[in-house]
């Protein structure tokens, strides 16, 4: 008897720890971060691409979080941490901002890094909370008040005097590799491979189609240490590409679209996690407000 009522206190006090958890920070997966199905996928896609754009332009990022609760937090202890977490914005210019909404609390705030307290201040913030987003929200229209909410963040964020974002690369580091494992790249390869093979013979001909898509990878993409992988590849490729297609031509046919089948998982992906915070720092700026 003892034991069971033992058993049952623990199994209380595990709840009543459990009940007092924090939210978990959710990772960064977007731009715009929605765990409650508020948002239409067309709502989420329109939102990103705006802020995807106004980031390309100004450098600066905003970010949208929606949440059920921040409970028992308050949601200036909640956003704080997800700004800590996330770190919105550009390291030493800490020009980020995030709109959190929790939905089930009927609370939200917009949390301010330290390079746009000047312009976002908090009372401008606090007059888009009143004026623009609460409104919206007691009607209902919470994709409308994000929105509207969003583009005033933007306009203010708009004429703060920033550094201009850096020149983009053409291609990011995930985005390098999806390229080097194009089936047109791999078959452009396997052309120029048989060519060189032809005339120089399979070990020197090899090495000069590495030597070739390497110098190719540094003038059209860059840096050093990428190119040395490609021309490696380029070489094992050229290598043992004519084994692998004299083997596959006694099993009868060799084709473009079967060999590109093995990559087409690849492309697929390229969109996934190309968004992340910049390193930028927040201090507590903002303001919150309720509906």
């Amino acid at each position: 008897m003892n034991v069971a009522r033992a058993s049952l206190v623990a199994l209380l006090i595990c709840w009543a720890f459990a009940a007092l958890a924090d939210v978990a920070v959710p990772p960064l997966t977007g731009r715009v971060v929605d765990q409650t199905g508020t948002l239409s996928s067309d709502d989420i896609a329109s939102l990103t691409q705006t802020l995807k754009d106004f980031e390309a332009r100004k450098g600066s990022q905003i970010a949208v979080l929606i949440v059920p609760t921040t409970a028992p937090e308050t949601i200036e202890q909640y956003s704080i941490r997800v700004a800590e977490a996330w770190k919105i914005g550009r390291k030493k210019i800490d020009d980020g901002a995030i709109l959190l909404v929790a939905k089930d609390d009927h609370k939200l705030r917009i949390e301010v890094g330290y390079g746009l307290e000047g312009a976002l201040t908090d009372v401008t913030a606090r007059r888009i909370i009143d004026e623009i987003i609460t409104p919206k929200f007691r009607s209902g229209d919470f994709a409308g008040g994000i929105s509207e909410g969003v583009h005033r963040i933007l306009g203010v964020v708009d004429g703060e005097p920033l550094p201009a974002p850096e020149p983009q690369q053409s291609f990011g580091g995930q985005d390098r590799f999806d390229i080097l494992f194009n089936p047109l790249i791999l078959f452009g390869v396997f052309v120029v491979g048989a060519v060189l093979r032809t005339l120089l013979g399979r070990l020197i001909g090899s090495v000069a189609t590495g030597g070739v898509v390497g110098l190719v990878a540094w003038l059209a993409i860059g840096p050093l240490a990428f190119c040395l992988i490609a021309a490696f590849v380029a070489f094992v490729f050229a290598m043992f590409a004519g084994s692998m297609a004299a083997s596959n031509g006694r099993g009868g046919n060799w084709s473009g679209g079967g060999y590109g089948g093995s990559f087409s998982g690849r492309s697929s992906s390229s969109d996934s996690g190309g968004f992340s915070g910049g390193g930028g720092s927040f201090g507590g700026g903002g303001a919150s407000g309720s509906w």
